[in-house]
């Protein structure tokens, strides 16, 4: 009988358990390395948490936790013989849709408005950078 079947009885119990975890170890570490290679290449765009310190002159600091947009869009380039010598297709993970939501800082002075607003990402595309919306970098 398997020392796993009576664990209570069976004075091999932590031989057994041992060899338990090492022989689902391995597997285990693999799915989480897994993941973290499915992240990496992921290419989209996705809502996802993001953590921030809320600051504006004359009060104190408030940490944050919003969604935004996050991920990789696909982006090329490619040179052609006419002005301006090159053709390209760039897109950035964006805000599609959001809501905004104001908090109060903390220890404000008295002449300063504690309101802070933030958006909160709804749904993210890949799409044309709109300096509206987001910071873009027009120029090398």
């Amino acid at each position: 009988m398997c020392c796993c079947l009576s664990p209570f009885r069976s004075p091999g119990l932590v031989l057994c358990w041992f060899l338990l975890w090492i022989s689902l170890g391995p597997d285990l570490l693999h799915l989480h390395r897994v993941s973290a290679v499915n992240l990496r290449r992921f290419i989209g765009c996705a809502v996802r948490e993001f953590s921030f310190q809320a600051k504006k002159p004359g009060c104190g600091g408030l940490h944050i936790t919003t969604d935004a947009c996050w991920g990789r869009c696909e982006t090329w380039e490619k040179p052609v013989l006419d002005p301006p010598f090159i053709e390209s297709y760039q897109r950035v993970c964006t805000y599609n849709e959001t809501r905004l939501v104001s908090v109060k800082l903390p220890n404000c002075q008295p002449n300063v408005d504690p309101t802070y607003t933030y958006p909160v990402a709804l749904r993210c595309d890949c799409g044309v950078c709109l300096t509206s919306t987001t910071e873009c970098i027009t120029s090398v």
